[in-house]
């Protein structure tokens, strides 16, 4: 059971990032709740499709990854066999679904068929997937706090309803795909609605577990990735391969794996790696506790999480995360320590391949501190490096969030002809990230208040 996805957002003024509580559903995105602002003068700005973040890791660790994805539950719960749809896959909208979902759609439709090699369409009629996009208040009703989820054998949000907590919508009862249903939110953000629908498409066909430990993946719940990477689509390629069929256990699964993944990905055999462990309830827990809590529960837990990582041996993914953890709770409170903290979660993330999203991240919150602070210059070359790669990885939340610091500080350091573009950038962004215009307005206010209070010092 997938318990909960964690949102990163911009740190500002009130130190707060945002959290989700426990979610009931087995596959599922938990709400959105990143406080952005931006006001509303500029057209909104979309992505184009684009290729994926490479796959940079080696296949033995990537085989370990497919088989934790596939046979284990967020829960620690086992699946015994692996489960995949046998035939094409048709998707169908239905609900009140909004404008920016059919062309999301489409060009996920079209990364899927190149990227993965899947035999996928849209239809207008029944099909294998069903998107069922109903406003928020009626998933959050079914599922609080999931923003969007995962549901076999229903057609829609009041099938769901009606055979919840049955035999019928239990995923390890099953041993082949053959109709599966996505709540989506109808009332969301053009970028809420393209990051349930990568996220749970991929599930939908796919893997069902997310894992802590993945820095190149959306199947994992610190949610730095909104878009499908390159090992994502590995992964569903690896699953749609013609050496594997639903029904397989474990054993049968990994025997075939290597060949699968020397065939799909060659480059693969050449690079190191060794398997990584699944995380321990008792660091998930501090993790929940970290990310959900307030105040010095939300900091005990963090130190809890740090020192999990260190009994384990981790020097990577989880520990850099452990750190971020560390940072968030200590804002607000104790800023030098939270910058440290940052800094040192950074530093981790920048020497593995696959996470520079998440080093990006942390720019954002250090050029917070930055930008409050009055180091504009510090605040340049911070968004100057991170911007690049919230454009890459297609994250416009993020990307709106570093412009608009970049043009406080431009405009701050006497170079208002350059920030004025820039700023127009941001708001492009900002639209597509957040929706409403009130929303948009916020958060570039917040970080208009953070620089008014750096140019005072």
């Amino acid at each position: 059971m997938r318990l909960f996805k964690l949102l990163t957002a911009l740190v500002l003024s009130t130190g707060l990032t945002a959290c989700v509580a426990p979610q009931a559903a087995d596959v599922s995105k938990s709400v959105f709740d990143d406080p952005v602002s931006r006001p509303g003068a500029h057209a909104m700005h979309a992505f184009a499709s684009g290729p994926a973040i490479g796959v940079m890791r080696g296949n033995a660790e990537m085989a370990n990854d497919f088989l934790d994805l596939h046979f284990r539950m967020e829960s620690g719960r086992a699946l015994p066999v692996m489960t995949r749809f046998e035939g094409p896959i048709t998707v169908a909208l239905t609900g009140a679904v909004p404008p920016a979902a059919r062309s999301e759609l489409a060009r996920l439709i079209t990364r899927f068929r190149t990227e993965a090699g899947l035999d996928i369409s849209q239809t207008s009629g029944p099909a294998a997937i069903t998107v069922d996009f109903q406003p928020k208040s009626a998933l959050r009703r079914a599922v609080p706090s999931a923003a969007c989820f995962v549901v076999p054998n229903v057609t829609g949000l009041a099938d769901y309803t009606k055979k919840r907590n049955t035999a019928a919508v239990d995923w390890a009862k099953l041993n082949r795909r053959e109709r599966i249903a996505i709540m989506a939110p109808a009332d969301a953000s053009p970028q809420e609605v393209r990051d349930c629908l990568h996220e749970e498409l991929a599930q939908a066909m796919g893997p069902l577990n997310d894992l802590f430990r993945l820095p190149d993946s959306v199947f994992n719940d610190d949610n730095f990735h909104s878009v499908l990477t390159g090992f994502d689509m590995l992964m569903l390629r690896a699953t749609y391969a013609p050496e594997l069929r639903s029904g397989m256990n474990e054993a049968e699964v990994a025997a075939r794996l290597p060949a699968i993944l020397a065939r799909l990905n060659p480059r693969g055999q050449g690079i190191g790696g060794s398997a990584k462990q699944l995380s321990p309830r008792s660091w998930i827990s501090a993790t929940e506790a970290s990310f959900g809590a307030r105040g010095g529960n939300r900091t005990d837990a963090a130190e809890r999480m740090i020192s999990i990582a260190k009994a384990q041996g981790w020097t990577g993914n989880r520990m850099a995360f452990s750190l971020f953890a560390r940072g968030r709770a200590l804002t607000g409170n104790n800023a030098p320590a939270a910058i440290e903290a940052y800094t040192q979660a950074a530093r981790i993330w920048r020497s593995i391949p696959g996470a520079q999203i998440q080093a990006a991240h942390v720019d954002m919150q250090l050029g917070a501190f930055a930008l409050s602070a009055g180091q504009f210059d510090q605040v340049l070359m911070l968004t100057d490096r991170a911007i690049p790669v919230a454009r890459s990885h297609q994250n416009a939340s993020l990307l709106a969030s570093l412009l608009a610091m970049r043009a406080e500080a431009l405009e701050a350091t006497g170079r208002s002809a350059e920030a004025r573009p820039v700023r127009l950038d941001s708001q492009g962004w900002a639209r597509y990230a957040f929706g409403s215009d009130a929303q948009v307005r916020a958060r570039l206010s917040d970080i208009s208040t953070l620089a008014r209070r750096g140019g005072r010092g």
